[in-house]
């Protein structure tokens, strides 16, 4: 029986092998969790597996969605742990030294001091990267080294603790039944989608991504647009800085947001985004994260060993990528899910079409300064 055109399609887009493999991951906890779809109402909050997958997953969503505007780019952003450890450390020690911790004022302007850290660290990962031409992966791991000591300093080595609602809130908080942190998340992606669908920034950050000298020469301004992304990377980390420390109540220079700058890029490539730059997914995003966050709470519910959990992780991940790629699927399905082996060219691709030979126009490349 042949594929329909409409499965092949399906099959084609590529949010299908990572929400497919979301819903198997939540289908695999419902024997050893029999209610694990259920969702119960206490105290006025809603409840359940469901819920808590979305709540716990927020900090990563938001740093994964960061993470991928600068993978557009060509680029890769190391540093967003220590930024979220920074964001974290300045934010709770500023409120610990006040004589009333629930006062708005005093809450406000710590959020403020830690967002502005998070803009500072961005604007030195893109300044070394957009302006100085240093690696990305080098440049970040600057401020991925030494940020985490930069914490450490700030919180004296110690775990601040703090107790303040108004704080508490963002991460820990409920709002019209759910945790309000799912509605942060929801205005910053809402926010994210709308500026690079439905203007011309996100067009601008795939060509930079594409070939950022090409760009340059066309007049756009490549260095201006990395040094942004770097910049909402940063931004998106520190407040994810400041979820972590607010479920918590506390500021932990060590381990707060130890790794998650590896479970971002995974996020990022099971949503489809290459880490060569170009186009990217912001929805495809989102969904890889829900699956890194879907991954870790069913290794704990069905019981795999702590001390084998990140093979376990890393299996599941390198299944999701093989699956995505056409290549693999034409090779082990050979024809199904929509690929096909052409007469020429290999599989899933058409016969090779002659070759134009005729010489293309040359224009003069526009000159800009950025």
């Amino acid at each position: 029986m042949t594929t329909t055109p409409r499965w092949r399609a399906l099959t084609h887009h590529n949010l299908f092998w990572p929400v497919a493999v979301l819903v198997v991951l939540l289908l695999v906890n419902v024997p050893f969790t029999p209610d694990f779809f259920s969702i119960r109402m206490t105290n006025g909050h809603l409840h359940g597996s469901l819920v808590s997958i979305v709540l716990f997953g927020s900090p990563l969503i938001l740093v994964a969605v960061g993470m991928t505007l600068v993978i557009a780019t060509g680029g890769i952003d190391l540093s967003v742990g220590a930024v979220v450890a920074i964001t974290g450390a300045l934010t709770c020690s500023y409120i610990s030294d006040q004589s009333d911790q629930s006062a708005l004022s005093a809450v406000f302007l710590a959020l403020g001091i830690g967002l502005l850290a998070a803009v500072i660290c961005g604007l030195w990962n893109g300044f070394l990267v957009a302006r100085m031409g240093i690696q990305p992966i080098i440049a970040t791991l600057i401020i991925m080294v030494a940020g985490r000591g930069v914490a450490q300093l700030i919180t004296d080595g110690q775990i601040i603790t703090v107790n303040s609602e108004p704080f508490k809130m963002i991460g820990g908080g409920y709002w019209l039944t759910l945790p309000f942190s799912i509605f942060i998340v929801a205005v910053v992606v809402a926010i994210t989608v709308a500026l690079t669908r439905r203007t011309a920034l996100g067009l601008l950050v795939e060509s930079v991504g594409g070939n950022a000298e090409a760009s340059r020469l066309v007049g756009i301004r490549s260095r201006r647009i990395k040094i942004m992304v770097y910049v909402f990377c940063a931004v998106c980390a520190g407040i994810a800085g400041l979820m972590i420390s607010s479920n918590t109540s506390a500021a932990d220079g060590n381990n707060a947001g130890l790794w998650i700058e590896l479970d971002a890029i995974l996020a990022v490539v099971i949503g489809g985004t290459s880490l060569l730059g170009g186009r990217f997914s912001i929805g495809g995003t989102v969904v890889g994260a829900l699956v890194i966050q879907t991954l870790t709470t069913t290794i704990y519910t069905i019981g795999v060993p702590t001390q084998t959990n990140l093979v376990f992780k890393a299996a599941v991940v390198i299944v999701v990528c093989l699956l995505q790629s056409p290549k693999f699927r034409a090779k082990v399905f050979r024809g199904k899910f929509g690929t096909k082996t052409g007469a020429k060219g290999g599989p899933g691709q058409p016969p090779a079409a002659p070759a134009d030979t005729t010489p293309a126009p040359v224009a003069a490349p526009k000159m800009e300064v950025s």
